[in-house]
């Protein structure tokens, strides 16, 4: 998704004057007057982002039903704007400071409380089902031996997971539970981003703080301010590595796809399948 084309589908929507771009990604998003409206891939060539777009809206429902702080829909559904899935949510008001780990974990404690869902299914967390994608849209810009790699990884790691016996009851999740997926406004914090929520092991969820202090420098007395608040360090539990690695191997393939466009994207992609070769789990890693 590229800037040109997201504004392009806006306009075929009747909602391109004053649109101001607010995210690009997965998902582009802008903010039109008290809306904020994310176009999603070709959902043509994706069929499943179609259903992904139909899953956020209605987790977004399920969670204002449960009392649960989270961005709120303003459509019910979702419009299918030449071939791209659009949907619709309410801007929130402007944040008031910006959102700490502590802020993630109250929020966890919340939805990790919640039983699933009914009248609609969440997924198991397909962690790994992007890197495939991510990887043949890098294309000839990366090593092909280091493409294989990750395909390596990714198998047994797939595999290794499928075996593990969580700690917590298995439930909810966020699926992306990073503090940039917080909003603090003047009532509190507010998870957005809802498009990664499943059901599956809750250790999903914290495993990537463990990871960010790790690998993207999340100072330790941050993270232990998150384990106080949610009440449980993930790190001692056997099976952390395991999901670990396997979000470290989707992690790598995700900036990949960006390798042919961006060098500095290369650079990144080449330091993070080292520090995987050598099996230096200090190597500091930096967000894209």
């Amino acid at each position: 998704m590229n800037e040109r084309r997201a504004r392009e589908v806006l306009d075929a929507a009747g909602l391109a004057g004053g649109a101001e771009l607010l995210a690009l990604g997965e998902n582009a998003v802008f903010a039109v007057g008290d809306l904020v409206i994310k176009i999603g891939r070709d959902a043509v060539r994706s069929p499943e982002l179609r259903e992904r777009a139909e899953r956020e809206v209605a987790v977004a429902r399920w969670l204002a039903a449960a009392g649960v702080p989270a961005v709120r829909a303003a459509e019910p559904g979702v419009r299918l704007v030449e071939g791209h899935p659009v949907t619709f949510w309410h801007r929130l008001p402007q944040a008031v400071r910006p959102a700490e780990p502590r802020d993630l974990a109250g929020l966890l404690t919340l939805v990790h409380a919640l039983p699933v869902p009914d009248g609609f299914t969440l997924p198991l967390r397909d962690l790994l089902g992007g890197v495939e994608r991510w990887l043949r849209l890098a294309g000839e810009a990366i090593d092909p031996a280091d493409a294989d790699y990750l395909r390596e990884r990714r198998d047994g790691f797939a595999a290794a997971a499928a075996n593990l016996v969580p700690h917590l009851s298995p439930g909810p999740i966020h699926g992306d539970a990073l503090p940039r997926n917080v909003h603090v406004g003047p009532d509190g914090p507010v998870l957005v981003d809802l498009e990664t929520f499943s059901a599956d092991l809750r250790e999903h969820d914290l495993v990537v703080l463990a990871l960010s202090r790790d690998r993207y420098g999340l100072a330790p007395e941050a993270y232990d301010a998150f384990t106080a608040v949610y009440g449980w360090d993930v790190r001692a539990w056997d099976g952390c590595a395991v999901l670990r690695g396997a979000r470290e191997t989707a992690s790598c393939a995700w900036v990949s796809q960006h390798a042919p466009n961006n060098p500095k994207a290369l650079v990144e992609f080449r330091r993070r399948v080292a520090s995987l070769r050598d099996g230096d789990t200090a190597v500091r890693w930096y967000p894209f």
